[in-house]
């Protein structure tokens, strides 16, 4: 992996503080309907994501609270799935495949040789295995996966999988050894809903800096807001199981680390959340992951930056975090027209520290998807975008431990899930 690439991971990694905000006109206009598409909430995690018993007990949907069970007292079916923190999209949406219906997880026949790792991982008990089953109403029982950041983007692979199937897979996987994921033919997601997603990369990704010291900055910030000084707490699992890294029990999350982001994949394989995540990735992933007919899909940006009157550049507002500022600055004047490579213009200023608001409204690069301004009233196929949140970054709306905010955060995820469970079947 290029020295240029590297950077990005380390201001992606700060997205995984970041809590879900939704702005006051966003969900104005909650669907009235009693269709009943009240099924399972799926709330996916981004880059260096964690579950609920890792990185010092914190919760990454809610923070010091549990949005999960918040929504569960509001009577909404929640799960938050723990896949792959640094993984690929298609390694993650496996993952996430094996986590709800149950079973070991299937990396693809024609996949894992491409790529040179192992075809299968952990095994699942399953969630949620009536998943794609029929209901005593005759309804295929179906979910809505809500993605932040990376989760976005692994929510649409997901998808485009279980309703198309892969050829690859088709082509040289024995029928009785196939995972019914690359089958095709399972219209099993009613809807989706992405936040601050880089649907089209992120120009961060050109930004240099080493990885090493920064992750490490980064989860002992992580561990001294929790209390916790021990160096040895498990803090979190990598998940990469699949290329031979799996955390040893009594190994120090400081020599675990070391040893994953000294390995060779990162410099061999594009089969990693590094290359998703660029916009040249980002444009290889829009090119066969498409927005599926059947299926709702809402977006919402972050922005919380402002014009410089004197240089036209997009720079950080006065509340941004320390931590993102570097960034910020960076993706506020940076362009791009090197040959091969997504073009970079002003139009991708604005952004919340980490993602352009641009890249946050729906796949454009390399892809056909069509985008409307929600309305009240969804569409299916097309991205709905549900607006834009102003001077909002992404560490700031980590959440649930500003009281001021706490009341309206809680009761924007509420809202957001009322309208889920409302949208026309």
């Amino acid at each position: 992996m290029k020295k240029s690439i590297k950077k990005f991971l380390i201001a992606l990694l700060f997205i995984t503080s970041i809590f879900l905000y939704i702005p006051n006109n966003c969900l104005a206009k909650a669907v009235d309907s009693n269709s009943g598409s009240n099924y399972p909430i799926v709330m996916v995690h981004g880059l260096f994501g964690w579950g609920n018993d890792e990185l010092f007990g914190e919760n990454y949907w809610g923070g010091f609270e549990s949005l999960k069970s918040i929504l569960q007292s509001k009577g909404y079916t929640v799960y938050t799935p723990t896949i792959g923190s640094v993984s690929s999209n298609w390694d993650r949406a496996c993952e996430l495949y094996a986590y709800l219906k149950g079973g070991t997880v299937d990396y693809g026949e024609a996949h894992s040789n491409k790529y040179g790792h192992a075809r299968y991982g952990r095994t699942f008990p399953g969630v949620y295995p009536n998943w794609g089953t029929l209901s005593k109403s005759n309804q295929i029982e179906k979910v809505h996966l809500i993605g932040h950041s990376m989760g976005g983007q692994t929510i649409r692979v997901l998808t485009q999988l279980l309703e198309n199937g892969d050829k690859d897979e088709i082509a040289i996987t024995p029928k009785e050894s196939i995972s019914p994921l690359f089958t095709g033919g399972k219209h099993w997601v009613s809807s989706i809903t992405t936040i601050a997603t880089p649907h089209d990369g992120s120009q961060e990704a050109y930004k240099n800096y080493t990885l090493e010291p920064a992750f490490h900055d980064f989860f002992a910030a992580m561990a001294a807001q929790g209390g916790i000084t021990n160096s040895d707490n498990p803090c979190l699992d990598l998940k990469l199981d699949q290329w031979g890294l799996k955390k040893q029990a009594n190994e120090s999350y400081e020599a675990y680390y070391s040893r994953v982001f000294s390995s060779n994949i990162w410099k061999n394989t594009k089969d990693l959340s590094i290359w998703d995540l660029k916009p040249e990735g980002a444009k290889e992933l829009n090119t066969w992951v498409k927005a599926q007919s059947d299926v709702y899909y809402f977006s919402i940006s972050c922005q919380d930056t402002h014009k410089n009157l004197l240089t036209g550049y997009q720079i950080p507002n006065i509340n941004m975090n320390p931590l993102l500022l570097q960034s910020s600055y960076f993706m506020g004047s940076f362009t791009n027209n090197k040959t091969g490579e997504v073009a970079i213009d002003s139009s991708w200023w604005a952004n919340d520290g980490i993602v352009s608001v641009t890249s946050a409204i729906s796949p454009k690069v390399g892809s056909t998807d069509k985008v409307i301004d929600y309305n009240g009233t969804p569409q299916r196929g097309v991205w709905n975008y549900l607006g834009k949140i102003n001077n909002i970054d992404h560490i700031s709306v980590v959440a649930f431990r500003n009281n001021l905010d706490k009341a309206y955060l809680e009761n924007k995820y509420i809202n957001l899930a009322k309208m889920l469970y409302n949208l026309p079947q």
